[in-house]
């Protein structure tokens, strides 16, 4: 996978820098903005790491390293940080589609369902009521 031309990473001679970043930025010496200029644009090794991780180059690469045990330990690390950001991705789909559908089924208290004489807070309570 290649990246964009003109940046540093961007060739496939360059994998190793682009590796170099998402260790750094997994090691938690900095965010994903924060990372040198020598790595090249964050946002696009960011991007790269994206496109990795949906496709499966990670866990791919654990596969084919098992033999070298030092190599195979980093890309482990990066495929272990991976995972969690593809779990807390689904986490955060899952979140917003239930939001989506909560907010659909809550209704808002509207005129009809005002008593006589009666508040907002009266209405709320009476369509929780009605609903039920």
């Amino acid at each position: 996978m290649l990246g964009r031309k003109g940046n540093p990473g961007v060739s496939g001679r360059n994998n190793r820098l682009f590796i170099e970043a998402v260790l750094w930025h997994i090691s938690g010496k900095c965010c994903w903005s924060e990372l040198p200029s020598e790595f090249g644009g964050w946002n696009s090794v960011y991007m790269r790491f994206r496109r990795w991780n949906q496709s499966g180059c990670w866990r791919q690469m654990v596969d084919d390293l098992r033999d070298d045990q030092e190599l195979s330990g980093l890309v482990k690390r990066i495929a272990a940080y991976a995972e969690q950001q593809t779990e807390s991705a689904v986490r955060r789909t899952n979140r917003r589609v239930e939001r989506k559908v909560y907010s659909a089924s809550v209704k808002p208290a509207g005129k009809e369902n005002t008593a006589p004489g009666g508040s907002e807070a009266d209405a709320h309570w009476l369509s929780l009521v009605n609903a039920a």
